[in-house]
């Protein structure tokens, strides 16, 4: 394996494809991760008027990594290595029947996109929902989720001491679990957002998501 791209007390940053990754890693207790939904061929440009400037300015980059989904196999590897999972987007995923799904209600209404996203979890609980505003202020990455909607899947999977996200992008995971106190493993193939994570974590005053910011903003996230 190669040396990470960072590390600190307790986060591990890989950079690289976690199809080559993945089988390098031992057992964790969670995996929470944010996969490409493959649903860059129905992006439509958003309304200026309602703060989507700059979602409509990052479409071209977005589309050029979120055209295809992960494969089940890539999926399943990553599944086995923790003891729980949460994988948003589920449903746009061929993964196996499950009780325990998380929903994230966007509050905001009258927009094109969605109001409310999936996550599928390998945990037999009852669905549970968290009402989180779409992202939080000075997001730097198309699909960000907030840093509280992460937190919460966190709080769902008590005793947790270790975090693996293998497609880390703006390390909103990594962020979440060293907020806590937990250990993470993340892996990112492109290095701007690498670059982006390793900052993310080691300046205290690079704060991306207050909650009071989070409750001011309305911006984007995915459809």
């Amino acid at each position: 394996m190669s040396e990470p791209y960072y590390k600190d007390d307790l986060v591990t940053l890989y950079h690289g494809d976690c199809a080559d990754v993945l089988p390098t890693l031992g057992h964790v207790d969670l995996l929470l991760t944010d996969p490409p939904y493959g649903i860059a061929n129905i992006w439509t440009k958003g309304s200026e008027k309602h703060g989507w400037g700059k979602a409509n300015l990052e479409s071209a980059v977005r589309n050029e990594w979120d055209n295809s989904i992960p494969s089940v196999e890539l999926l399943n590897i990553a599944i086995e290595l923790a003891d729980n999972a949460v994988v948003w987007g589920g449903n746009y995923f061929e993964l196996p029947p499950s009780r325990g799904w998380l929903v994230w209600n966007k509050p905001e209404r009258g927009f094109s996109l969605a109001e409310a996203e999936l996550a599928w979890t390998n945990k037999d609980m009852n669905i549970r929902v968290a009402d989180v505003h779409r992202s939080d202020s000075g997001r730097q990455h198309p699909t960000q989720k907030p840093l509280s909607l992460m937190r919460w899947c966190i709080e769902k999977f008590p005793g947790t001491q270790t975090v693996l996200d293998p497609f880390a992008g703006s390390g909103t995971t990594l962020r979440a679990a060293s907020d806590m106190g937990i250990a993470s493993i993340g892996v990112e193939r492109e290095e701007a957002y690498c670059e982006l994570i390793a900052k993310r974590l080691s300046q205290q005053a690079f704060d991306f998501g207050s909650l009071e910011d989070e409750i001011r903003s309305s911006g984007w996230a995915n459809v």
